[in-house]
């Protein structure tokens, strides 16, 4: 365990060591913060709209439903274009600089060097995600949000980006060009986001089998404030079979190196 930790460290340290935690982390503030700003004005001019009407404004509007749910929504966009470039450099980095072989033959395994590789990438997605808290602290201070449909939201945020993270590592690890990694897993990502377009005009067999495979799909009751043990099955199985594809791609290379 200590191993893995050790290498959880030195992967959330190498992001720090280069301007990619510094991008990613400035991006997702800075989209996030607008999203924040655009959401909330709007739920005000709907609470104004509704007083102007003899409404009680604001009380009438459920601020989970009509403002932290959407919002949280947006956050899940952001995943998408954001997590690609903290992946992309798990592998393909090691690979160009020559450090692969390192690491192969240093006395480690692959389940430490990929679970150590997956939580380090965790740990920068965790602090992404803790930026987006301090703006949901101000709504606690000046509102009354339900605090647990917020606590299921984030953990489907957890459990998508485990999976987004899952897959970089398995994408990064077949290449040595960072570009090449970071596009092929968007263009993954993007296609498990929209794989419903096929099964609407595919027949209700493919269309149940798309919707159940659609990793956005599975996020609609987290944000609703329901854990469903079905979406969390899906989640967690997802990210075991990230790993274990990364575990073969990385074996290969250890018998090629």
């Amino acid at each position: 365990m200590s191993n893995i930790v050790a290498i959880a460290q030195k992967e959330l340290k190498s992001y720090f060591a280069s301007p990619i935690a510094y991008i990613v982390i400035g991006m997702f503030a800075l989209l996030y913060g607008y999203f924040y700003i655009a959401i909330l004005a709007y739920f005000i001019r709907q609470s104004l709209q509704m007083s102007e009407f003899g409404g009680q404004g604001a009380q009438a509007l459920n601020v989970n439903q009509a403002l932290i749910r959407p919002l949280l929504q947006n956050v899940t966009i952001l995943v998408l274009f954001v997590m690609p470039m903290v992946t992309m450099r798990t592998y393909a980095e090691e690979k160009r600089s020559g450090t692969i072989e390192l690491l192969l033959t240093s006395p480690l395994t692959d389940f430490q060097i990929i679970l150590g590789k997956f939580l380090g990438a965790m740990a920068l997605y965790g602090i992404m995600l803790l930026v987006s808290m301090i703006h949901l602290g101000i709504l606690f201070l000046y509102g009354r949000p339900e605090w647990k449909p917020l606590i299921s939201a984030y953990l489907g945020l957890l459990l998508l980006g485990g999976c987004f993270i899952s897959v970089g590592l398995f994408i990064s690890s077949l290449t040595k060009n960072q570009i090449v990694a970071g596009m092929a897993t968007f263009a993954v990502f993007l296609f498990l986001w929209v794989i419903t377009w096929i099964g609407g005009f595919s027949g209700p067999t493919v269309d149940q089998l798309t919707n159940y495979l659609s990793i956005i799909n599975h996020y609609d009751d987290f944000g609703k404030g329901v854990i469903d043990t079905t979406h969390v099955i899906y989640y967690v199985s997802f990210i075991t079979f990230g790993l274990f594809l990364t575990a073969k791609s990385v074996d290969s290379e250890r018998w090629r190196s």
